[in-house]
C-alpha cells in the first residue's frame, strides 16, 4: 500500500511539475536568456548597463522599503480582522460583515485603484470635498502606501483567517490553567502557531507590492519604484526586452530571503491531532476594541470605493454634479460588451476549475505526503517564484514562446497563464489547510486496508472542501480583474472585460472605467456569495455530504467540459477566417472614422477591430512579428519602421494615395496628432495663474505643483513637447526650460500619455501638456478645458496603417480596407486631426492650429532615444 501511495503522489506531482515546466520556466527562462544577449552572443552589458543606470538602485530600495511598510501593515491589519473573527464574541452580523467587507478590493481590478484614490483624496476628490482639505500628499510614498494596503489586505485576511480556523483552541484553556498571563497565552496558542502563516502572509503582500505597477502608475509620482522601471523597458516609447528581462531577474533576488525565512519558520507549524471548538471567554473590553478597530479599518477601505458608486452618476466630476445615467447607458450600449463580459466569466471559470485542481495537487503532494524535502522544496520555490514574477512579464514571456503555436490568441493560453499567475496564495491556503489536519489520517486507513486515493477522497477532500471552495474563489475573482498579463496574450476574439477597461483609459473615459469597475464588483460579489454559501455552516452538514456523494459525477464532468471548453478555445479562433483582424492604437474619433469609411464602403461585418495603447500594441507587434493575429494594424509610424527594421513583417502597399510628404512604401500614414498645453479653467481661476502662450512659461514658479507633463521614456505623446522645445530652443536650451518643467511639475510627471489631462479634468493639475484634439474635444462638451496653442509650434506624430506579410496566409481584403481607410476615411479624420496629409486636402479651419510645424530632423528611434537622454539629464 505504501508503494502504490507513492506512485500516486509521483504521479501527481510530476503532473504538477510539468505544468509549471511547460508554462512557467520555459517562458521565463526564454525571456530572462534576452538579458545575456549581446552583439556577438553571451554578454553582461545589460546587466551592466541597468545596474549602473541612473535611478535603478535608488528605485530598487524605495520598492524594497515601502513593500515592506505595506506588507507589515497590512499582515497586522488583516491580523486584528480574522482575530475578531475567530477570538472574541462580537454579534455574528458584525463577524459576517467582516468577511464580507474584507474582500471587497479583491473584487475589484487594481487598475482602479489609483482612479478611486485620486478622486478620493486627490485636490477635488469626494471625501477632500466633504472634509473641506485634502487629508495628505497623495502621489509618493503615502499614496503607494495606501493603494498598497488596500490592493494586499484580502488576500492577508484569507490566508490568516483560513489557517486560524485550523487552530485548537482548548489550548488557550490549559494555558490559562497553568497560570499563563494574557499575553503569554496570547502569544503562545495564537500567535506562535501562526507565525508561518504571517510570515507568509508577510512574503505574499510584499511581492504584490514590489511587482504591482497600476498603482505606481497613478500615484507614485517621483516616487520611483522598481516597477516602474520595469514598464519603462519593457513597454516605454521604445521597448528594450533586453534590458528589461535584466530588470525582471533583479525582482527576483529577494525571493532568495523569503524562501530562506519561510524554510525557517516552517519549524514553528504546529500540526493538531484534532481541532477543538471552545465556547471563547467573556470580555466585553477586548469584544469593543476588536469591533471598533475592524469596524475603522473596513470603513476606511470602503469609503475610499464609495467614489466608484458616485462618479459615474454625474455628468462630469467634480464640476457638473448633476445626476444622470449617460455614462451607465454608454457602456451598455457598446456592441462588443455582452460578448467580452461573456469572455470574462467563461475564463474565470475555467480558470476555477483548473486553477484548484492545481493547487489541490501541489499541496497534496507538500502537505500529505512522505516526499523528500527536496522534492517538495520545488513546488515551494514555485509558489515563491509566481508571486515574485509581474504579470505584465509573464505576458511578455507568453508573447515571445507561444507566439506560432496552436494555442496563440486562445481562452486556454489565458487560462494556463492565469493559474500560474495567481498559483501562490491558493497553494499557501490549500497546504495550510492541509497541514493542519491529523497526520495519521492516511497511515491509519492503510491499516484498515484503504488505499491512498480513497482515503484523500473520502477523508481529507471533505474536511477541505471549505477551502477548496475558498481557492476557486479566489481564482474566479482574480481572473475577472487581472489584465496586467491577458492584454499581451488576448487576441481580437478572446478580449476580457478588464482589457475594455484598459481601451477606456487609453481614451480617457474615467466615468466608463467607474461603471465596468461596478460590473465585476456586482458578478464577483455573488460569486462570493455563492461560494461562501456553499462552504457556510448552513452547507456543512447535508448539503456538504450531497456535494461529496456526487463529486466522483462532477469531477468527471467537469474534466469532460474543460477539454472540450480547451478544444473550443484552441480551434475556436479558426472560425470566420474572412474576417481582417484590425489592431489599433488609434484615439476613439480615429476609430470611428476608419469604421464608417469601411461600413459605407462593403466591408460591414467583414473586419473586428481591436485597440491598444501605443506600448501595448508596440510590444506585440516586437515580440510576435508576422505571428500576430492582426492582418492589418494602424501605429505609431516610428513603432512600424522599428517593428519592420528588426522582424520584416509588412507588405509593400499596392496603391499610392499620393502623400504630401515621402514614406516607406510599407504604410501610409492615416494621421496626424499636434501637441498643445491644456488648461484647467477653474483651476486657473482659484490659483489665480497667468495664461501661459509658449512651453516655456511653464517654468514660471507660479505653476509649482499645478503642471502635469509626460515623462518621454514612458510615453511618445511627450516628444511633441520636447520636439517644439528642442526645435526652439537647441539642445542646451531645451535642457534649461525641461529642467524649469520638471520640478513645476514635481509628482505629476506620468507616464501615460493620457495621464495629464486626466489630472487637468480631474482638477489635480491646472496645466498640462498633451494631444490638442482631446482638449478640444473636452472644451466643445462643455467641460472646464481649454487649450493654448504655444508659440514654440504645435508639432505632430503621424500614426499609419500597414499590411501584415502572412505569407500564402495573408488575408486579401486587407490591402483592400488599407486602401478604403486612406481614401474614404480622410474627410471625416480631418475633422478631429486639421493637418492634411494627402495632395488636394484642406485643413479644417475650425480646428486648425495656430503654429504647425514640422521637426527638421527625420523621427526615427535614434532620435527618440537622443531626445529620452536629454530628458533623463533634466529630471
Amino acid at each position: 500500500m505504501i508503494k502504490t501511495k507513492e506512485r500516486e503522489l509521483k504521479q501527481i506531482y510530476a503532473m504538477v511539475v510539468i505544468v509549471f515546466l511547460v508554462f512557467l520556466l520555459i517562458p521565463i527562462v526564454l525571456l530572462l536568456g534576452k538579458s545575456f544577449e549581446g552583439g556577438g552572443g553571451v554578454s553582461f552589458e545589460h546587466y551592466a548597463d541597468v545596474a549602473g543606470g541612473k535611478g535603478f538602485a535608488a528605485a530598487f530600495g524605495r520598492s524594497i522599503f515601502v513593500s515592506c511598510v505595506s506588507a507589515v501593515l497590512t499582515t497586522a491589519l488583516a491580523f486584528v480582522l480574522a482575530y475578531t473573527i475567530h477570538y472574541t464574541n462580537v454579534p455574528g452580523g458584525l463577524k459576517k460583515f467582516i468577511r464580507l467587507a474584507a474582500v471587497v478590493p479583491m473584487l475589484l481590478p487594481t487598475i482602479t485603484y489609483g482612479f478611486a484614490i485620486i478622486y478620493s483624496f486627490g485636490r477635488q476628490g469626494f471625501i477632500t470635498g466633504m472634509i473641506g482639505h485634502q487629508m495628505f500628499e497623495i502621489y509618493g510614498f503615502y499614496g503607494l502606501l495606501l493603494g498598497y494596503v488596500i490592493y494586499t489586505l484580502p488576500i492577508s485576511f484569507m490566508l490568516i483567517l483560513n489557517t486560524m480556523s485550523f487552530i485548537d483552541k482548548k489550548f488557550m484553556i490549559v494555558s490559562r490553567i497553568m497560570g499563563d498571563s494574557p499575553l503569554k497565552t496570547f502569544l503562545g496558542t495564537v500567535i506562535r502557531p501562526l507565525l508561518g502563516t504571517l510570515a507568509a502572509s508577510f512574503v505574499q503582500c510584499f511581492f504584490l507590492c514590489f511587482t504591482d505597477f497600476g498603482i505606481p502608475a497613478s500615484v507614485g509620482g517621483q516616487y520611483d519604484v522598481v516597477a516602474t522601471v520595469l514598464y519603462n523597458e519593457m513597454l516605454g516609447s521604445v521597448p528594450d526586452f533586453n534590458r528589461g528581462a535584466v530588470v525582471a531577474m533583479f525582482m527576483l533576488v529577494p525571493s532568495v530571503v523569503s524562501i530562506s525565512l519561510l524554510h525557517f519558520l516552517e519549524r514553528f507549524n504546529i500540526r493538531y491531532s484534532k481541532v477543538s471548538g471552545i465556547e471563547l471567554r467573556k470580555g466585553r473590553i477586548r469584544d469593543i476594541c476588536c469591533g471598533a478597530a475592524s469596524v475603522l479599518i473596513l470603513a476606511s477601505v470602503l469609503c475610499i470605493f464609495a467614489v466608484i458608486f458616485v462618479v459615474p452618476m454625474v455628468e462630469e466630476w467634480p464640476y457638473r454634479r448633476q445626476f444622470t445615467t449617460e455614462h451607465i447607458k454608454t457602456v451598455f450600449t457598446d456592441s462588443r460588451l455582452l460578448s467580452v463580459y461573456k469572455n470574462s466569466i467563461l475564463v474565470s471559470i475555467f480558470t476555477a476549475l483548473t486553477g484548484s485542481l492545481v493547487a489541490y495537487a501541489a499541496a497534496l503532494a507538500t502537505a500529505r505526503s512522505q516526499l523528500s524535502s527536496r522534492l517538495k522544496s520545488v513546488i515551494e520555490s514555485i509558489a515563491l517564484v509566481t508571486n515574485t514574477i509581474p504579470g505584465m512579464v509573464i505576458g511578455i514571456a507568453f508573447l515571445f514562446t507561444f507566439s506560432g503555436t496552436p494555442i496563440q490568441n486562445t481562452f486556454f493560453i489565458i487560462v494556463i497563464c492565469n493559474v500560474v499567475h495567481f498559483f501562490s496564495t491558493p497553494y499557501l491556503m490549500m497546504k495550510s489547510s492541509l497541514a493542519k489536519m491529523n497526520a495519521s489520517w492516511e497511515t491509519t486507513a492503510l491499516l484498515m486496508g484503504d488505499s491512498w486515493l480513497k482515503t484523500i477522497v473520502r477523508v481529507v477532500t471533505p474536511n477541505a472542501v471549505s477551502t477548496l471552495l475558498e481557492v476557486f474563489s479566489y481564482y474566479f475573482v482574480n481572473a475577472m480583474v487581472t489584465v496586467s498579463a491577458v492584454i499581451f496574450i488576448a487576441g481580437a476574439r478572446t478580449m476580457v472585460i478588464t482589457t475594455k477597461i484598459k481601451e477606456l483609459q487609453y481614451y480617457t473615459k474615467f466615468n466608463e472605467i467607474f461603471v465596468l469597475s461596478l460590473l465585476i464588483l456586482i458578478t464577483n460579489l455573488a460569486a462570493k456569495g455563492l461560494f461562501g454559501y456553499l462552504a457556510g455552516g448552513r452547507c456543512k452538514n447535508k448539503r456538504r455530504k450531497t456535494i461529496m456523494k456526487n463529486w466522483k459525477k462532477a469531477a468527471v464532468m467537469g474534466c469532460l467540459a474543460a477539454v472540450l471548453a480547451a478544444a473550443a478555445a484552441v480551434t475556436g479562433c479558426q472560425k470566420k477566417e474572412a474576417q481582417v483582424i484590425i489592431y489599433s492604437n488609434a484615439d476613439d474619433e480615429a476609430v470611428e472614422a476608419m469604421k464608417h469609411a469601411l461600413d459605407g464602403n462593403g466591408y460591414r461585418g467583414k473586419y473586428l477591430f481591436q485597440t491598444f495603447g501605443t506600448s501595448e500594441l508596440g510590444g506585440k507587434l516586437l515580440a510576435e512579428g508576422t505571428d500576430i493575429e492582426a492582418d492589418l494594424v494602424t501605429m505609431s509610424s516610428f513603432y512600424l519602421e522599428s517593428a519592420q527594421e528588426q522582424n520584416h513583417m509588412f507588405l509593400d502597399l499596392t496603391f499610392d494615395a499620393k502623400p504630401l510628404e515621402k514614406y516607406p512604401a510599407y504604410y501610409s500614414p492615416v494621421t496626424r496628432q499636434e501637441g498643445a498645453i491644456i488648461l484647467n479653467t477653474e483651476m486657473m481661476k482659484e490659483h489665480q495663474l497667468p495664461t501661459p502662450s509658449s512651453i516655456k512659461d511653464l517654468v514660471n514658479p507660479a505653476y509649482a505643483d499645478l503642471i502635469s507633463v509626460t515623462d518621454i521614456k514612458s510615453s511618445s505623446t511627450a516628444w511633441l513637447l520636447m520636439q517644439a522645445i528642442v526645435s526652439e530652443y537647441g539642445e542646451d536650451g531645451a535642457k534649461e526650460v525641461l529642467s524649469g518643467i520638471y520640478k513645476n511639475a514635481g509628482p505629476h510627471i506620468e507616464s501615460s500619455g493620457s495621464a495629464p489631462l486626466k489630472k487637468v479634468r480631474a482638477g489635480e493639475v491646472a496645466v498640462g501638456f498633451g494631444l490638442r484634439h482631446q482638449a478640444v474635444a473636452d472644451k466643445v462638451e462643455g467641460l472646464p478645458v481649454d487649450y493654448v496653442d504655444p508659440t514654440e509650434g504645435n508639432f505632430s506624430l503621424t500614426e499609419s496603417v500597414a499590411v501584415i506579410d502572412k505569407g500564402d496566409k495573408t488575408n486579401k481584403l486587407a490591402m483592400e480596407m488599407a486602401e478604403c481607410i486612406i481614401k474614404n476615411g480622410r474627410q471625416e479624420l480631418l475633422t478631429t486631426y486639421p493637418l492634411p496629409i494627402y495632395e488636394g486636402e484642406t485643413s479644417n479651419s475650425k480646428n486648425q492650429s495656430a503654429y504647425p510645424k514640422v521637426f527638421p530632423e527625420k523621427l526615427t528611434v535614434d532620435l527618440l532615444k537622443k531626445h529620452q537622454e536629454l530628458s533623463e539629464s533634466c529630471k
